[in-house]
Formats: structure tokens, sequence, C-alpha cells
């Protein structure tokens, strides 16, 4: 009983880790990638917030902190569903960062091929390669290897073994 209690204390902290950890990256690159293009921390996270709330850009501080919350509550989806993956299968374990950059590759194809063409199909896929060569190394290096080095069974708060 006490070796399961240790095991779920250690999933959920690596867990919340490799969370913000990874959401931590990967909205410090969407703010970077913004600002090459002359757009405020505020454009993106209304941006995000306006996926669950049309009309985000009239209230643009309240939309920032929703913003904000739901791009950490999808990423938290996305670290626990390849944490549970990673707990059944041998090879992600044994491999985090091979994992974790072909994770970050099927991040990358869920997100901008289904989920944003199905929230605003107007405008999405629009790719050029500077925007895929950024996308790929957000998802790949910022997001996937993370989430897959955190999340490997035991790692500490350190992430080190």
């Amino acid at each position: 009983m006490k070796d399961e209690t240790y095991a779920s204390t250690s999933l959920m902290r690596s867990i919340v880790q490799a969370t913000l950890a990874a959401a931590t990256l990967d909205i410090a690159s969407a703010f970077a990638y913004g600002w090459l293009e002359g757009h405020p921390p505020i454009v993106i996270l209304v941006g995000i917030a306006s996926a669950v709330w049309p009309d985000a850009r009239h209230a643009p501080v309240a939309a920032a902190f929703i913003g904000l919350l739901v791009h950490v509550a999808i990423m938290l989806v996305m670290v626990v569903v390849f944490a549970l993956m990673a707990r059944r299968l041998k090879w992600p374990q044994a491999h985090p960062v091979c994992s974790g950059c072909l994770y970050g590759l099927f991040l990358w194809a869920a997100m901008n091929l289904v989920v944003l063409p199905w929230r605003w199909p107007a405008i999405f896929p629009h790719f050029t390669a500077l925007t895929l060569a950024e996308q790929w190394f957000s998802h790949i290096v910022l997001v996937g290897v993370p989430i897959a080095w955190l999340t490997r069974p035991g790692a500490d708060a350190r992430g080190v073994e």
C-alpha cells in the first residue's frame, strides 16, 4: 500500500511539474513569435481564450486570464495522456527523448490538422516554412521532450533519476 501511495504521489508530482514546465515553455515561445510579428502577449492570450469565449477581445484582461487557464488545461490533458500511456509501455520509458519528439509531432498534428481547423476553418491550416519550423520546434523541443522527460518513472523534482 505504501509503494502504491508513493507511486501515485510521484506520478501526480511529475504530471504537475511537466504541465507547468511545458505550458511555460510553450506560451513563452508563443509570446516570442507573437512579439516578432508585432503582437503583445495579451493578444496571444486573448486569442487562446477566444477558442471558448468568442467575444474575448471585448474584455482583454479577463480574456488573458481565461486564455492562460485554457492553455494550462490543454497542456494538462496532453501531459496526462502521455504519462498514462508511458506507464503502460516500456519504449517511452526507455527512450524519453525519442518518445518526446514523436509525441511532440503527434501534438502538432492534432492541434494544427484537427483542433485549430475544426475551431477556425477559415484560417487553419496555414503554413509557411517559417511557421512550420517554429511550430515543430515548440511542439517537439519545448513540449514533447519536457513532457516525456519529466513524466518518466523515477524522475524526481529536478527531473533527474
